[in-house]
């Protein structure tokens, strides 16, 4: 795990960020990301100032083990002076060494969140789930930590003033937010009274705000009028007077996209033509997993991969 005195902020990770959501959701299935609710919380990773260090520490990992449902991992926790935050030795077990900075002695607050970013390796290993290059695999070790539960940890360790500034991890504060709400979003959670954070609170309230924007994206009815608007201009390019009118609400269908007939202005969804007619292609606001529609007007479609009922006007 890294740790970071310059914090970037806003979403420049955000592609790769979608794309570990959904091979999340692939690896896992949707009752197997389901499984990670709720959160972990607060009291079970609290680290008071009486709290023995390497005893506390080993509470800690054991509670986050048991949450990201390892039950066969045991953590050996150990502290040293090292450049990261954190490291873990990633073996075939049963017993996993995690070492965390020195400066974790005395920023006790702040060990559940080393640790979820380590324990989540773990998870991974064991999933055989990873990305290549280092920056996108911690990219979605970060977002599996958030979205499975513990991550809210991370984006509560950050701290910044006008002197001084302290973030865990590869995601951005705002990143962080964007993830921790798309899982508020799915699980119906509301993680905002366990910051102690301001600046983590700040960074939730940003992320959660583009994660909203994720689902009012046309051709989802919950798209503004504008981006209808443009939504409409752009089909008519796309296909001129062919294409069809409204044939009502009806049972839709998802699958990976055909032939690239014009990008859309408008991020997410494009037009295609297919073999039975006009289609349009655009990610799940869950899952992000594309789904593929015929362009008939009102239509009802479920997900493929995440399962969600998404409502939307081709």
């Amino acid at each position: 795990m890294a740790r970071s005195d310059a914090v970037v902020h806003g979403f420049p990770h955000l592609e790769t960020v979608r794309a570990a959501i959904t091979a999340l959701y692939r690896r896992l299935s949707p009752e197997g990301v389901r499984a990670y609710a709720p959160s972990v919380l607060p009291s079970d990773v609290s680290f008071g100032a009486e709290d023995d260090l390497h005893l506390g520490a080993q509470r800690v990992a054991r509670a986050l083990v048991h949450h990201l449902r390892l039950p066969d991992a045991r953590m050996i926790v150990g502290f040293r002076e090292m450049e990261h935050a954190a490291t873990v030795e990633l073996t075939a077990g049963p017993e996993y060494f995690i070492e965390l900075n020195d400066r974790f002695r005395r920023h006790r607050r702040d060990i559940g969140a080393a640790l979820a970013h380590e324990i989540t390796h773990v998870l991974l290993h064991r999933l055989d789930l990873h990305f290549p290059g280092t920056r996108d695999n911690e990219i979605l070790t970060d977002t599996a930590t958030t979205y499975l539960g513990a991550g809210w940890l991370l984006l509560d360790a950050f701290r910044e003033d006008r002197v001084s500034s302290q973030k865990l991890g590869y995601l951005t504060p705002e990143e962080f937010g964007y993830v921790l709400a798309k899982r508020a979003l799915a699980f119906d959670e509301d993680p905002s009274p366990w910051f102690t954070s301001p600046q983590g609170y700040t960074a939730y309230t940003k992320g959660r705000a583009q994660a909203l924007r994720d689902a009012r994206q046309p051709p989802l009815t919950t798209a503004g009028w504008a981006a209808r608007h443009r939504y409409a201009k752009e089909r008519r390019q796309a296909y001129g007077s062919g294409t069809p009118a409204s044939a009502g609400a009806g049972q839709g269908r998802t699958a990976g996209p055909g032939p690239l007939e014009r990008h859309s202005a408008e991020p997410g969804h494009r037009f295609e033509s297919g073999r039975n007619g006009p289609a349009v292609s655009f990610p799940c606001p869950t899952c992000h997993q594309r789904v593929r529609l015929p362009v008939q007007g009102r239509v009802r479609a479920r997900c493929g991969l995440c399962r969600t009922i998404i409502e939307c006007d081709t």
